[in-house]
Formats: structure tokens, sequence, C-alpha cells
């Protein structure tokens, strides 16, 4: 799970930084979760899913599939 977080960050060229306040956390926070040092919270979860518009499942590696559900659209956390 952290090293997709990791990699989707990167894929968008964003920092530890911009992702903690994105998140309204500290970045030791979020470097922690990528290191799999803290467990992720669901809002977290939840927001990072909609941010890289994709499923939590593919978050955590229930699934390969980058594509969110259908049917329903992503929550704006902006």
């Amino acid at each position: 799970m952290y090293k997709r977080i990791r990699d989707l960050r990167e894929d968008r060229d964003m920092t530890q930084t911009e992702m903690a306040q994105y998140l309204g956390i500290h970045q030791t926070t979020y470097s922690d979760y990528e290191l799999g040092n803290l467990n992720i919270p669901v809002s977290s979860l939840v927001k990072i899913a909609s941010l890289f518009r994709t499923s939590i499942d593919y978050l955590v590696g229930l699934t390969d599939e980058r594509k969110p559900y259908p049917g329903r659209q992503p929550a704006d956390f902006s």
C-alpha cells in the first residue's frame, strides 16, 4: 500500500510536504504513512483516492485496477 501511495504522489510530481498540506497533517506524519510506520486513517485514504482518481481498494492492494469504481463521482475535497 505504502509504495503505491508514494508512486502516485511522485507520478504527480508532488512533494511529501504538499501531500501533508493537502491532508492537513505534518510532513513527518505523512512520511511515516509512506514508510508504513503509521496506519493511514480512512478519512485520509478517501482524500488520497479522490486526489489521484483511484479507489481505496487500489491504494491498499486489493485490486490492480487504478480506475475508480464507475457510477460515482469522486468527492471534491478542495
